[in-house]
C-alpha cells in the first residue's frame, strides 16, 4: 500500500509526482490480479477446478437441499400408512423388489445430490438402530425441512431457523418422556400390541397374528442373559440378543404363508453324505467338527518318488490308516450325528455307516454355530481334543424331510435353544423377501 503522508513543501510533492509508484502486493492479491486481468497472450484460460463441477451457494444452494429433501420424501410418500401401496422397482441386476419398506426403497434408488444422500444415510442409520419408523424418518425431515423454506426467502439466517429446531426438539424429548411406558417383556398383549403398531401397514398384515407370534417367538428364544458382577441389581441385568447370527430365516417357495413356522431349535439345507445313514433319530448325541475328514493334502506341489512298488500300496495304506484313526477316535465317544464343515472321504462314510452314525459335510460356518448353540455342543477343531462334554444332546428329534425338490435337516424339540431357524412359505420369491423383511422390522421392534 502507499505511504499516505501529508507534505508541506511544495519541492517535496513536485518530487512525489515525478517519482514512480511503488506498490507492494500480497501473493494472494497478486494471484487474483493475474487471474482478473486474464491469462498471458496465447495460453488458454486457467481452469482450477473441473470444468463440469457445477457450484451453488447462498441462497441458491440452500433452496436446492430443501427440492432435493423434498423430492426424496415424494418417492416414498405414498408407502406410509394403513392405505399405503408397495412400488415395484427394478434393480441394477435385473431382478425386481417389490416392497413398501422405506429403506429398502432408497437403498435402490441411485442419487448424486449430496441432500438426497443424506437423507438416505438417515433411513439406513434407522434402520439398524430400531428397525422400523425408516419411512416417517424420511418424510418427517422433508417436512422439516419444507417448513423452513419460507423463513429463509424471508432473509432469515439459516443458524437461527436451526436453533429454532433445537428449542423444538428439547420440547418434544420432554413430551415423549412423560407419554413413554415401561414395558415388561414378559407381558404378551403388550409386547403384542407394539408388534402389531410396527407390521400393521405393512404387505404381511393379513396374517398379523402369525407375524407376530413368530417375531416374538424367535427374540425370546435367542436372547440370553448376560452374567453380570456379583452384588449387581436385577434391574441393570443386560440382554443379549442376537438376531442376524442366531435367528435364521430360511425362505422356501410354495405352500401357503399360513404355513410359516419358528423351529424349536434349527435347520439346514443338506442331505445325509451316505445313503444307509439313519435319516431319523431321537434324542442323538450330536458331534461338531471344523476339520476334514480325509488324508491330508499338501500345502505345496508334492513329488515322491518310489523305487518299489511295494512303497506305493504302503503309501496308500498309511493315507487308510490316518483316516481310519480318526473316524476311530470319533466313534469311541459314540456319537450319532457328527458334523464337520469340510469334507468328509468315502473311507470316513464307511467307517460311519458300519458305525450306524449319520455324517453332515461341507456345512456352512453359521449353521454349524447355530446347531452348536441349540444343541449344547461344542465345536472341535481335532479329532485327538474330543472330550464327552463336547457332545451335545439337547437335541430331542432329528429328521431329513423332503420340502419341495430339497432334503433339508431338521434339529427339533430342543432343551433351551439360544438359538432358531425360521421357516417361511410363500408364492414366490418377492413375496418371501417382503414377508422376510417385515419379520426383520418386527424383530428389531420386540429387540
Amino acid at each position: 500500500a502507499t505511504d499516505h503522508r501529508c507534505y508541506h513543501h511544495s519541492t517535496q510533492l513536485r518530487r512525489l509526482s515525478t517519482a514512480p509508484l511503488k506498490v507492494h502486493y500480497s501473493q494472494t492479491e497478486r494471484i487474483n490480479n493475474m487471474a482478473s486481468q486474464g491469462p498471458p497472450p496465447g495460453m488458454g484460460p486457467i481452469m482450477v477446478l473441473n470444468s463440469k463441477t457445477q457450484r451453488s451457494q447462498g441462497r441458491q444452494a440452500q433452496l436446492g437441499n430443501i427440492n432435493a429433501a423434498r423430492a426424496v420424501a415424494d418417492i416414498i410418500r405414498s408407502t406410509l400408512g394403513p392405505r399405503s401401496m408397495l412400488k415395484m422397482l427394478l434393480d441394477p441386476m435385473g431382478g425386481i423388489v417389490i416392497t413398501n419398506d422405506g429403506n429398502c426403497i432408497l437403498r435402490e434408488v441411485d442419487v448424486s445430490h449430496p441432500t438426497a444422500k443424506s437423507m438416505i444415510e438417515l433411513s439406513r442409520a434407522q434402520d439398524e438402530e430400531v428397525g422400523d419408523g425408516t419411512t416417517s424418518v424420511i418424510i418427517l425431515a422433508g417436512e422439516m425441512l419444507i417448513n423452513a423454506e419460507p423463513f429463509v426467502r424471508t432473509n432469515i439466517h439459516p443458524t437461527v431457523i436451526v436453533r429454532g429446531y433445537n428449542y423444538a426438539l428439547q420440547e418434544a424429548l420432554e413430551i415423549c418422556e412423560k407419554l413413554a411406558l415401561v414395558v415388561d417383556v414378559n407381558d404378551v398383549d403388550k409386547m403384542k400390541s407394539l408388534v402389531q403398531s410396527c407390521i400393521g401397514t405393512k404387505f404381511s398384515s393379513r396374517w398379523n397374528d402369525t407375524m407376530i407370534d413368530m417375531a416374538l417367538k424367535a427374540v425370546l428364544t435367542v436372547s440370553r442373559a448376560i452374567p453380570m458382577p456379583v452384588g449387581s441389581d436385577s434391574y441393570s441385568q443386560k440382554m443379549e440378543v442376537d438376531i442376524k447370527r442366531y435367528a435364521k430365516v430360511e425362505k422356501i417357495p410354495g405352500g401357503e404363508i399360513s404355513d410359516c413356522t419358528v423351529l424349536s431349535g434349527v435347520m439346514f439345507n443338506k442331505d445325509v453324505t451316505h445313503s444307509k445313514m439313519r435319516r431319523r433319530i431321537e434324542n442323538p448325541r450330536i458331534l461338531l467338527l471344523d476339520s476334514p475328514l480325509e488324508y491330508k493334502k499338501g500345502e505345496s506341489q508334492t513329488n515322491v518318488e518310489i523305487t518299489d512298488e511295494e512303497d506305493w500300496n504302503t503309501l496308500l495304506k498309511m493315507e487308510e490308516e490316518y483316516v481310519e484313526n480318526m473316524c476311530m477316535e470319533i466313534i469311541a465317544f459314540k456319537p450319532d450325528i457328527v458334523i464337520t464343515e469340510k469334507g468328509v472321504s468315502d473311507l470316513a462314510q464307511h467307517y460311519f455307516a458300519k458305525a450306524n452314525i449319520t455324517a453332515f459335510r461341507r456345512l456352512r460356518k453359521t449353521d454349524n454355530n447355530r446347531v452348536a448353540r441349540a444343541t449344547g455342543a461344542t465345536i472341535v477343531s481335532r479329532t485327538d481334543e474330543i472330550r464327552e462334554e463336547d457332545i451335545g444332546t439337547g437335541c430331542g428329534l432329528f429328521e431329513m424331510r423332503k420340502i419341495g425338490e430339497e432334503y433339508f435337516a431338521f434339529f427339533e424339540e430342543c432343551k433351551d435353544p439360544k438359538a432358531c431357524t425360521i421357516i417361511l412359505r410363500g408364492g414366490s420369491k418377492d413375496v418371501l423377501n417382503e414377508i422376510e423383511r417385515n419379520l426383520s422390522d418386527a424383530m428389531q421392534v420386540v429387540r
